[in-house]
């Protein structure tokens, strides 16, 4: 099923997330001009890609967003804990926690696209 095609349905869930009339109003208003903007195109091909890594044959390709995401988080609390290279400027630092960030809201939005998607299939 096609995103423009899981429109109605969206529009249900989006009636039962907001009980206000005018809210559950702007979401849907909101959602049609991303369907017209394209962007939900983009999502949906994204998602096509997750999808395709998750059943693939390597052990690797279906694990390599976790693994990198354990790695981030790893970085994370050794920094935390005070283990870090003596070298790092905080400026570096920055910067890396800014990619980590960014990982992590592209793993978390990559999964709300897939359960999205199993409850339009569901």
């Amino acid at each position: 099923m096609s995103l423009a095609a899981a429109i109605p349905v969206i529009g249900k869930v989006i009636d039962k997330l907001f009980p206000d009339a005018n809210k559950a109003q702007e979401a849907k208003a909101e959602l049609t001009q991303m369907l017209l903007n394209g962007e939900l195109d983009e999502l949906e091909q994204q998602a096509g890609v997750i999808k395709a890594e998750a059943q693939g044959e390597g052990w690797l390709q279906r694990s390599w967003r976790p693994i990198v995401m354990l790695v981030f988080t790893a970085l994370v609390v050794c920094r935390w804990m005070g283990w870090s290279a003596p070298n790092l400027s905080e400026e570096v630092e920055l910067k890396l926690f800014s990619i980590i960030q960014l990982g992590i809201g592209g793993y978390i939005a990559s999964r709300g696209v897939e359960k999205v998607t199993r409850t339009w299939k569901g």
